[in-house]
């Protein structure tokens, strides 16, 4: 029996399972990541100066379906959407705007949150491991909170930026984290069940 024919073991971090895919089918994954991340920005409740959105919770998933590089791949080009001038953001700011504006820090984050995330995801952290899943999606959203918190602190003085950037957003994280975290298994379960 040649290795080839032996199953796998070890299931993959991702039911997509993207990284084995063409080239074209990554690019096309890429399209509807940032169509995703699109819609998700535009989902949210008014917060001054920072709205809450489901925006992380399209930069984890992705960042944790996609793998660590085509998930920060995936952010970068709806970043790149978003500074040409397309309507892919919460905030309606355009250009070189959009970056140094008070929620820049976010957005700033958001390639490293969604590789963050893929690099857990890859290490087992994932779907198939609903506790660690949850963890890796609180990480994420920890850290899109921190860099965020430390742009508008620079801007607004550090303990304002906790008051309004921060604190209002920690239980929306923590909700959002349970939300990535069961949609992944669900995922999971889901292509279990289809290939029966």
């Amino acid at each position: 029996m040649s290795h080839s024919a032996t199953p796998s073991l070890t299931p993959a971090f991702s039911p997509l399972d993207i990284s084995r895919r063409s080239l074209g089918w990554q690019a096309a994954a890429v399209v509807a990541g940032t169509a995703v991340l699109a819609l998700a920005s535009h989902i949210q409740v008014p917060m001054f100066p920072v709205p809450m959105t489901m925006q992380t919770l399209a930069v984890t998933l992705i960042g944790a379906l996609y793998g660590w590089r085509l998930g920060a791949i995936t952010v970068l080009a709806w970043l790149a959407e978003a500074w040409m001038g397309l309507p892919v953001t919460a905030t309606g700011s355009i250009g070189t705007l959009l970056f140094v504006g008070p929620t820049a820090g976010y957005l700033i984050s958001f390639p490293l949150v969604a590789a963050l995330c893929g690099l857990l995801a890859e290490r087992g952290w994932n779907g198939n491991r609903p506790v660690l899943a949850f963890v890796n999606m609180t990480l994420g959203n920890a850290l899109c909170l921190a860099i965020g918190g430390a742009w508008l602190g620079a801007q607004i003085g550090l303990e304002k930026a906790f008051l309004l950037g921060v604190a209002p957003f920690l239980l929306g994280g923590l909700l959002k984290s349970v939300i990535g975290a069961v949609t992944l298994m669900a995922l999971v379960r889901g292509k279990a069940g289809a290939a029966r």
